[in-house]
C-alpha cells in the first residue's frame, strides 16, 4: 500500500468538529491514502475541497490595472482585481464581477491565463486576460489605490507567483501565441 499523502497523523485542528449531515462527531479516518474527516454515524466521508479564486489582468493601451491591497494577505502592496468565486457563481461572471468592484471597470474576458494551485493551501486561482470595455478605473472597497502601470516595470507585488503570472499573461500577448 503506498504511503499516505500529507501528514503521517490526522490533524489535530478540522475546520469543523460535528458532521454537517448528522451533527455526529467527525474522526479522521486514513481514505484511499489520506486523512479525511469521516462521521461514524452516518457513515459519511467529508471532503476538503479547495475554494475557487479568480483574478484578471486588465490590459488597457500596453498598460494593466493593479491595486494596492487594503487587506491582509498581502496589505500594502500591489495587485491585480481577484477574489472569490460564490457558490454557483459561473466563474467567468466572478471575474467580471471582481474587477467592477475593485476597479470601477466593465471588461471583456479574452482567454485563460492560467490555473494555479500550490500545496497545502486551500485555494485554487483561476486568472484570465481582459480589456476595458468601459469605466473609469477608480479603487474598490478592496483597494487602497489603483493604477496603470508598464508590465516591464511592475511595482512591488502581494504574491510571489504574480510574477510568473504576468510572465505567463506576456506570453500569451506575444505575437503568433
Amino acid at each position: 500500500m503506498p504511503a499516505p499523502k500529507g501528514p503521517s497523523r490526522p490533524p489535530a485542528d478540522r475546520p469543523s468538529r460535528f458532521c454537517p449531515n448528522c451533527g455526529g462527531a467527525l474522526q479522521s479516518r486514513l481514505l484511499e491514502g489520506r486523512w479525511r474527516d469521516w462521521c461514524p454515524a452516518c457513515q459519511r466521508v467529508h471532503f476538503a475541497n479547495p475554494k475557487l479564486a479568480v483574478g484578471v489582468i486588465v490590459a488597457k493601451d500596453g498598460l494593466v490595472a493593479l491595486g494596492r491591497r487594503g487587506a491582509p494577505p498581502g496589505m500594502g502592496l500591489w495587485s491585480f482585481p481577484a477574489g472569490y468565486v460564490d457558490q454557483g457563481e459561473v466563474v467567468e461572471e466572478a471575474a467580471c464581477r471582481e474587477v467592477r468592484e475593485e476597479m470601477g471597470l466593465e471588461v471583456r474576458l479574452t482567454g485563460l491565463v492560467g490555473l494555479y494551485s500550490e500545496a497545502n493551501n486551500p485555494v485554487a486561482l483561476a486568472v484570465y486576460a481582459g480589456e476595458v470595455l468601459s469605466g473609469a478605473i477608480r479603487p474598490g472597497s478592496d483597494m487602497r489605490e489603483v493604477g496603470w502601470f508598464s508590465p516591464e516595470r511592475l511595482p512591488s507585488l502581494a504574491f510571489q507567483r504574480d510574477l510568473r503570472i504576468f510572465d505567463q499573461w506576456r506570453t500569451l500577448q506575444a505575437p503568433g501565441s
